[in-house]
């Protein structure tokens, strides 16, 4: 606990507010008995985060419009955004979960990291008020804000994939929601992107837009895409045999 609160830059008054954010709704249902967990912080963490580093944007980025600083915003809180500053304090190893979820690689799970992170931003918002969660998020989104440079560049994964892709064939790659999890308030998607019958990547996201977004990402860090960003007039066998399947389906 006090490891973490070093990191955190904040000494909880009330630790049970720590715990619960720490705890993972697994660990009551493997106990089978009611257990107080951190989705009703992560939906308060969310809203803190949501309104500081929107503050922190718009001080960042005076000449943004709004519908710049919503798709920045949107980057800076996305759940694959989250979970690297969680990872970056290894947030994984102070989780208290169940044993089944832990065995599955829960305690490195984008989703599960990120939805941690909101909910340690709720129980230090609710444990300090608002200047001790500001002080949390400036600290722990220091190089994610540092990262975006001078002025907002606005992030088109599925945009860039199409573009590499349709210049190989006119075939335009498709989305699929492959699974949709957790609560209301809460809920968790599971995309996967499809290119001439041949699935290029998988994503996590709180929409199914952002979860279209994360497979598009992942598809660009695949070796497959990755050909095309090293050197676009280097096509290989296999895409060519590709753009030709591509054509036929077509």
């Amino acid at each position: 606990m006090e490891l973490l609160e070093s990191v955190l830059g904040h000494t909880f008054g009330d630790r049970s507010l720590l715990k619960q954010a720490l705890t993972h709704p697994s660990l009551g249902y493997e106990m089978q008995r009611t257990q107080p967990d951190n989705q009703r912080l992560e939906f308060l963490g969310d809203a803190v985060l949501q309104l500081i580093l929107s503050e922190i944007l718009y001080l960042k980025f005076p000449l943004a419009d709004e519908g710049m600083l919503t798709k920045v915003r949107a980057q800076v809180v996305s759940t694959k955004a989250l979970s690297i500053v969680a990872k970056r304090i290894h947030l994984g190893g102070f989780l208290l979960m169940g044993r089944g979820e832990e065995s599955s690689g829960g305690r490195e799970r984008d989703s599960t990291l990120a939805d941690a992170l909101e909910a340690l931003a709720g129980a230090i918002f609710l444990d300090g008020g608002m200047d001790a969660a500001r002080s949390m998020t400036c600290s722990l989104f220091r190089h994610t804000l540092e990262n975006l440079g001078s002025s907002p560049v606005e992030e088109n994964p599925k945009g860039q994939l199409q573009e590499i892709l349709q210049a190989i064939s006119p075939k335009a790659p498709s989305y699929e929601i492959l699974q949709e999890s957790g609560p209301d308030h809460a809920k968790s998607f599971l995309s996967k992107v499809i290119w001439c019958g041949t699935e290029l990547g998988r994503g996590l996201g709180r929409s199914k837009k952002e979860a279209e977004v994360e497979a598009a990402r992942s598809a660009l860090e695949s070796e497959f895409v990755g050909t095309f960003l090293d050197d676009p007039k280097d096509v290989s066998k296999t895409t060519k045999n590709s753009a030709t399947d591509c054509e036929q389906s077509g």
